[in-house]
């Protein structure tokens, strides 16, 4: 869809905006949760904006969604802090995650009022919940490595910070990022979501210091590729020589693309005795806390319907990779 101009929505439309939006499995997998759902007779439209596009792109597609009755609301992905900051005075209420980490991920109306939500910080801590050890951090003295300092990044390091998780937390928090602005914006929000917490910041402009840092992880440790890489842009954010720590969790928050850093964490799943985790189920958490915003209905986040949502999920979109 072009940004310079947007058709009127001729059905109720929900807009998933990101950079390669076609190639994701949602276009295969709304459809059929619309029927499961009961959603009516509903659509889903990607929205293609460059990285770190010009403020005018993102206004246009915000005030085209705030004015057009049927345009419902939409997903924000890969744009979530750039569009906050370009159309922050186009919305009428953003909820408290927004406001705290300045990205929005979920755009929709209610009561004629535009309203910004960040998920992010609810569905990372459910998919996280989902494969690590209920006691993980607290039994092992674990590290997370987070590569990346963007919208996903600032909503995964604020879950495992939160002060109500007890001793259950990392022993630290490593963040690295090729570019430095988006590094200290990250090292800003995380002194206001918990100053005593031991957090490293490392500008790291190529792989191969990554590497370096987890190197000295401590075992169980969990590495986080929080970057576009191996989805938006090619490539991994380590080298094929970097060691993942001992009985330690690898987890690509991408689900496809070519996945290079998923592929390296497989490749040393049995000599590191590593778990690996993909961004699949993080992606039907996502998708389903912003439908149920977007349409204001109930989706629950586990139980026999999240299953069976998981379930027409996988048969209608998962991609072999």
């Amino acid at each position: 869809m072009s940004v310079t101009e947007y058709a009127k929505a001729e059905k109720p439309t929900i807009y998933f905006i990101g950079v390669t939006t076609g190639k994701s499995s949602i276009m295969k997998v709304f459809p059929a949760w619309a029927k499961f759902l009961d959603l009516g007779d509903c659509v889903i439209s990607g929205v293609d904006l460059k990285w770190h596009d010009e403020p005018e792109s993102y206004r246009r597609i915000v005030e085209h969604i705030k004015t057009d009755e049927l345009s419902l609301g939409a997903l924000v992905t890969t744009h979530k802090i750039d569009l906050l900051t370009a159309c922050r005075d186009q919305f009428d209420e953003l909820d408290e995650y927004a406001e705290l980490m300045g990205e929005i991920s979920s755009i929709s109306k209610r009561d004629g009022r535009l309203v910004g939500h960040a998920k992010d910080p609810i569905t990372s801590g459910l998919s996280a919940e989902a494969f690590l050890p209920a006691d993980h951090w607290a039994s092992s003295g674990a590290e997370a490595f987070v590569i990346g300092a963007g919208g996903s990044a600032i909503a995964v390091t604020w879950y495992m910070m939160r002060q109500d998780h007890g001793p259950n937390r990392p022993s630290k928090i490593i963040v690295s990022n090729r570019s430095t602005p988006r590094l200290e914006e990250i090292r800003r929000l995380h002194g206001k979501f918990d100053p005593a917490f031991p957090v490293e910041y490392h500008h790291t402009p190529s792989p191969e210091m990554s590497d370096a840092i987890m190197a000295r992880l401590r075992p169980g440790s969990l590495v986080i590729n929080a970057t576009g890489l191996g989805k938006d842009a090619p490539g991994s954010p380590i080298t094929d020589a970097a060691e993942f720590p001992t009985d330690g969790y690898a987890w690509e928050f991408n689900y496809r693309g070519e996945l290079v850093f998923l592929d390296q964490a497989n490749a040393q799943r049995q000599t590191r005795n590593l778990c690996v985790e993909d961004g699949w189920l993080y992606f039907i958490h996502g998708w389903t806390r912003v439908i149920a915003e977007v349409f204001h209905v109930d989706i629950p986040v586990r139980g026999p319907v999240f299953d069976e949502i998981s379930r027409i999920a996988a048969e209608a979109g998962k991609p072999s990779k």
